[in-house]
């Protein structure tokens, strides 16, 4: 049987990727400090195998007490593969170097960065003793190679991220394991990160009349094309680890 994980699954991508996976019948667990209640009552109408943990993922004793609950439910079913989708993500503090608030600035790091490799670590570490099959997928973004002024915290998170996916799966490839880990870049979509760029200020964010022009101008990726498009790279069994993929690759 196959697992799937996705973090920051009660909305945007997340909430779309996991009703991609509901079609593929496939067991999901969602990991995101509220319940999406849309996605149990169509997981209960389609019957697959769903549950729903509470986290917030910039608290690092409670993504170890929560994950150690989650792995101990997947892998007592002895999995053939777990997917692991590390996909929430935060973009606050919107603002330039010199004006950041601290504690957004930190849950930025922890949210984007470190709650992703705490993740893949224990996942990683438990697989050891299994005859299971991990692959990561970690959502990343254009901004971890293209510096945007008012985005320094979350460039500089998403490049981490990238890093931490090119490392590991290096590690990974030296040690001959199966497991896969890779970063996807979603591209620009119509979603609540998107309404808090756009409310943020000019003084912030110098690039904000660009974003406003993408929603009015219809330009925004929807949800659900972007997640159809992951899943099946997904399951191609064709990833490279170690990669990162972007959304206008897939959709040519």
């Amino acid at each position: 049987m196959k697992y799937a994980i996705v973090t920051g699954a009660s909305k945007g991508l997340g909430e779309a990727i996991t009703k991609r996976l509901f079609e593929e019948q496939m067991a999901v667990i969602s990991v995101s400090r509220t319940e999406n209640e849309e996605l149990k009552k169509l997981a209960a109408e389609k019957g697959v195998n769903y549950r729903h943990f509470s986290c917030n993922l910039s608290l690092d004793k409670e993504i170890q007490e929560v994950f150690m609950e989650v792995a101990h439910v997947i892998f007592k079913g002895e999995p053939e593969e777990i997917l692991l989708f590390n996909n929430a993500g935060v973009i606050e503090p919107i603002h330039t170097v010199g004006s950041l608030d601290q504690t957004p600035t930190i849950r930025n790091i922890k949210v984007n960065l470190i709650a992703p490799i705490l993740i893949t670590n224990l996942f990683l570490n438990k697989a050891q003793h299994t005859n299971t099959t991990i692959q990561v997928i970690n959502v990343t973004s254009g901004a971890a190679v293209h510096p945007i002024e008012g985005w320094s915290v979350y460039c500089s998170s998403k490049a981490g991220l990238n890093m931490f996916t090119q490392t590991a799966a290096l590690e990974q490839w030296e040690l001959g394991t199966n497991h896969k880990i890779f970063a996807f870049s979603p591209g620009v979509m119509d979603t609540k990160m998107q309404e808090t760029i756009r409310s943020s200020s000019q003084d912030a964010f110098k690039d904000l009349e660009k974003f406003i022009e993408f929603k009015e101008k219809n330009v925004l990726l929807k949800a659900d094309v972007v997640a159809g498009a992951l899943v099946d790279l997904v399951l191609s069994g064709t990833v490279e680890s170690g990669k990162v993929y972007h959304i206008n690759d897939l959709l040519k």
